[in-house]
């Protein structure tokens, strides 16, 4: 039975890769918790050719997402993955610097279904510096959000975008979700 709608956010997970000699290879997957709310905002223009006073030709023009994620708190790890802040082995300190170089990364999560949760995968993001604030307690102690922006854009080896699961997806690979980056195997 296939959901009727989907809602909340939850299981959202991140993996850095690098790309040598043409192969990308994913980390494994880390979990980023208190996922709030996402948001994916199609990239690329809709292409238009009139001709013979008509519209001739159009086609899609994919190329990906801008993205906003909403998190409770962003982790140390992730700083360091995503963005290249820099922790000190002596102090512990954590220093963002203005020459800090971030790896792209795979970006996990799912929604909820009145049936079964919908898992995605978005294979090539790279993530900007979140903005930093805060304001004074009051007679109610509201938490934080913390907001990053990112682009999601297909990959260089496959154009691969997004990919998300199904009502009919077989269960070792939806149980294995966050276990590795999914992807297709090449048909033997």
């Amino acid at each position: 039975m296939a959901n009727k709608v989907t809602f909340g956010l939850r299981n959202v997970h991140y993996a850095p890769y690098e790309v040598t000699g043409g192969v990308i290879t994913y980390e494994t997957p880390v979990r980023l918790p208190g996922g709030i709310e996402i948001s994916l905002e199609a990239r690329g223009d809709m292409v238009e050719f009139y001709a013979d006073d008509m519209l001739y030709y159009s086609a899609s023009n994919n190329q990906g997402y801008d993205g906003t994620l909403s998190l409770a708190d962003i982790p140390e790890q992730f700083l360091i993955d995503a963005l290249g802040e820099v922790k000190d082995v002596t102090d512990m300190v954590l220093t963002e610097s203005a020459n800090s170089v971030g790896k792209p990364f795979a970006l996990m999560f799912e929604f909820a279904g009145d049936v079964k949760a919908v898992r995605h995968v978005i294979y090539n993001c790279t993530a900007n510096r979140p903005n930093v604030a805060s304001s004074t307690k009051t007679a109610t102690a509201e938490p934080n959000e913390n907001e990053l922006t990112f682009v999601a854009s297909p990959r260089e080896t496959d154009y691969a975008v997004k990919t998300k699961t199904t009502d009919t997806t077989p269960a070792p690979i939806y149980d294995a979700w966050y276990a590795t980056v999914y992807e297709k195997l090449p048909q033997a």
